[in-house]
């Protein structure tokens, strides 16, 4: 089977997608846990963006070894280089300095309901950019069923209060960011292939949040230990998986149809949280699941 066959498939559509927001969803307790063990404070963004730009200059490595390994043509193209630069400007540099920023200055809740607003981005990106691919009353309705189970899910985390400030601003552009950088990656993989892509992308967005956090508190400011060094390994490895997977699933298909998925990435954020991490579980995160897998099937029925 091609990959064109199989991600445009729809039971490849969903295993594709499903895995890529599971993976995505696991990284919440496992950041939670290595801010833990390397001491990293939520004021301390500088220690977070450094962090960050470990893990995904560590992925862009694991891609890149790993398909050179079995023979892929992995040797920069220097035609390639201001889409990629664009596409990792987006998806990796800017939407990880708005986010950290952005959740720094912002309740707990509010962040987590906000970062669910990528799927909204994109689809709505889709709409003035695809003749194909425009905003119905269908698309409307999962939209709303699937950003309801963000809410549901996040009701538990405390008192939500509609306030909207600088930090709320940040994380929206945060997200604007990843969505627009999710069409730019669907764009530019008509043109090359997707593990090339992801790779370079995560290498030149990583270089950025390097920069930075070395700026802001030198080059290696942790105390590393075995566990803490393979949940950063783990961390590189989703992260590497995750867009790779969703990448494809862009690239051979309508942003509209597959967008919807997005809003599982804060369900499996909150369960797995729960699972890993000891954190109560409420029937919210079912009822949550519910709505967004209700959003899914919607947009995607016949």
């Amino acid at each position: 089977m091609t990959a064109e066959r199989f991600f445009t498939h729809p039971l490849g559509i969903m295993i594709s997608a499903v895995l890529a927001t599971f993976l995505w969803g696991s990284a919440f307790p496992f950041i939670k846990l290595s801010y833990k063990l390397l001491d990293i404070q939520s004021n301390e963004i500088g220690e977070q963006i450094l962090f960050a730009g470990y893990r995904f200059f560590l992925a862009s490595m694991l891609i890149y070894l790993f398909f050179y390994l079995v023979k892929k043509d992995m040797r920069f193209k220097r035609r390639t280089f201001q889409p990629i630069l664009k596409i990792g400007f987006f998806q990796t540099f800017l939407q990880y300095v708005l986010f950290y920023v952005g959740l720094s200055l912002s309740t707990g809740i509010q962040g987590s309901i906000i970062a669910g607003t990528t799927s909204f981005f994109q689809m709505l990106l889709a709409h003035f950019m695809y003749t194909d691919d425009q905003m119905n009353r269908r698309k409307i309705i999962g939209l709303i069923a699937g950003f309801s189970g963000v809410i549901v899910v996040n009701l538990t985390k405390g008192d939500f209060q509609l306030d909207i400030g600088f930090g709320e601003i940040l994380l929206l552009l945060a997200m604007f960011s990843g969505g627009l950088g999710n069409i730019l990656a669907k764009e530019g993989a008509k043109k090359m292939e997707i593990p090339y892509l992801t790779s370079y992308q995560m290498l030149i967005g990583s270089l950025g949040l390097l920069v930075i956090g070395i700026l802001q508190v030198g080059f290696f400011p942790f105390s590393f230990h075995l566990t803490s060094f393979f949940i950063l390994l783990y961390l590189a490895l989703l992260s590497a998986a995750g867009f790779i997977l969703w990448n494809n699933v862009m690239k051979y298909n309508q942003v509209g149809k597959v967008s919807i998925y997005l809003f599982l990435v804060p369900v499996f954020g909150v369960f797995l949280s729960a699972l890993i991490l000891g954190e109560e579980l409420h029937l919210f995160v079912l009822l949550g699941l519910v709505l967004v897998t209700s959003g899914i099937w919607i947009i995607n029925r016949k």
